[in-house]
């Protein structure tokens, strides 16, 4: 019986985040030591660069996300792990699907319909002044990503699906045209997945840059936490732990004890400084160690490279053949 394969993208346009670790990381590191299942995570630096033209930051931030995931534990001899960029053949399918493509679709988009969306609103006389093909066409390298290791399950935020549903027309267009060869995808979205508020009582968002960096040093990390967004009710006051953004971001990091006890604290009263000084002590404590893991990848980038080549040749094992499979039924392919 052949594995059920799951596919996870990491975008790699930034620092990851207390957020993202909660949110995405954490629980797909967890799926990582599923045996009964053939994961694979791949750093998004084809995708990065719809958003930055920055070299030296696109390299950084693959860098600093390829060590994070690795630093926390990401099983990487039962999880495939590569870079995006190392597998030759998703370019090469991404033009194939685009072809198969109907403009149409592209034009749904919701990235592209905001983007039109705020050219209309300042009156441009372009309404596609700014956008770039790569953000029109980002739907279908997505799809090439998915389909590429038919990936049958993919995990997304919700903000996802309208992709991951271009995936699925995109597949079923290639295969009625071609054959079954294509694995129409199905989004997984876990309606349990913690989200963090930031440092200003939203949602915790580099759009937002109220964001607290996962790695900080433990003295940068308190004083992140310190400047966290409070009311100015006194410490004797009870206070509801269900709006607060300190007691949202504990739960993510405490177990059900702790959580309950907190609760208490909360009705009887409890100092907002307090408070924070408990939270740090509790996120510190659940990433003192693979802080110091992290810090030793960024000095030794030359195994976290090794790590994503072997990954890569892992990957190429399914996207060659595959692809071969692909160029015979298009026609791509010796003559006689």
């Amino acid at each position: 019986m052949s594995k059920q394969i799951v596919l996870t993208g990491i975008t790699t346009t930034g620092t990851p985040h207390l957020g993202n670790y909660v949110g995405a990381i954490r629980p797909a590191i967890e799926a990582s030591r599923d045996r009964d299942v053939q994961s694979f995570y791949f750093l998004a630096d084809y995708h990065s660069l719809i958003k930055c033209q920055d070299p030296e930051r696109v390299n950084q931030s693959s860098m600093e996300v390829a060590a994070t995931w690795l630093a926390l534990g990401l099983d990487t001899d039962n999880a495939i792990f590569y870079r995006q960029s190392d597998i030759h053949e998703i370019p090469e399918l991404t033009w194939i699907l685009t072809c198969m493509t109907a403009k149409g679709l592209m034009n749904r988009a919701h990235a592209y319909k905001a983007a039109v969306a705020d050219n209309e609103a300042a009156e441009t006389r372009d309404p596609d002044q700014g956008v770039t093909m790569g953000l029109f066409c980002y739907p279908i390298l997505m799809a090439a990503d998915i389909l590429m290791f038919k990936a049958a399950k993919v995990p997304v935020g919700r903000d996802q699906i309208q992709h991951l549903e271009m995936a699925r027309d995109i597949a079923l267009r290639f295969n009625h045209h071609y054959g079954d060869l294509l694995v129409p995808p199905e989004a997984v979205v876990d309606e349990d997945t913690a989200v963090l508020t930031g440092l200003d009582g939203r949602k915790m968002s580099k759009s937002y840059n109220n964001t607290i960096p996962l790695f900080l040093p433990e003295k940068q990390l308190r004083k992140l936490i310190m400047k966290i967004k409070t009311d100015t009710s006194p410490p004797e006051a009870p206070k509801d732990p269900e709006t607060s953004s300190l007691f949202s971001m504990y739960k993510a990091f405490a177990d059900a004890d702790a959580i309950a006890a907190m609760r208490q604290r909360y009705a009887q009263g409890i100092g907002w400084g307090e408070m924070k000084q408990i939270l740090f002590e509790t996120i510190n404590a659940e990433l003192t160690e693979p802080r110091r893991r992290y810090e030793a990848l960024i000095a030794d980038p030359a195994y976290v490279e090794a790590t994503l080549k072997k990954g890569a040749r892992r990957a190429r094992e399914y996207s060659t053949p595959f692809l071969e499979e692909i160029r015979r039924a298009t026609g791509i392919c010796p003559l006689g």
